[in-house]
């Protein structure tokens, strides 16, 4: 019903900067909560960003002040901009959505991962 595709991922070196973008296509209403999150091997999922749909925002303390998390709410599409890349970062990034189709659907998605692989 509703299709998150993710772009922009690739090997960037240490201090390098890295924009992944989301848009999300189907069945959609209007999206309220739109975030970023990633899964290095061996590690859970974390949060990295989030933004509602009026642009407020919310990053976890490892990005602060990196990165930055906007989206075009025309195109249903969020962008993570990455500055300042670190190893550590590395992961695969995966973009969620939730999404309102009308009625009663109101429903999380996600997308299928871009990978994001920083040299030191």
């Amino acid at each position: 019903q509703v299709q998150l595709v993710e772009s922009g991922g690739g090997l960037v070196q240490a201090g390098g900067s890295l924009r992944v973008s989301c848009a999300a296509s189907g069945s959609i209403f209007s999206i309220n909560l739109m975030g970023w999150y990633r899964q290095a091997p061996g590690k859970q999922r974390e949060l990295v960003a989030l933004i509602t749909s009026g642009g407020s925002t919310n990053y976890a303390d490892s990005v602060k002040g990196r990165f930055t998390i906007s989206r075009d709410n025309a195109k249903n599409t969020v962008y993570l901009q990455m500055n300042s890349l670190k190893p550590e970062d590395t992961a695969v990034y995966y973009c969620n959505a939730n999404v309102y189709g009308g009625g009663t659907s109101f429903n999380d998605y996600w997308g299928q991962g871009t990978q994001v692989t920083v040299s030191s």
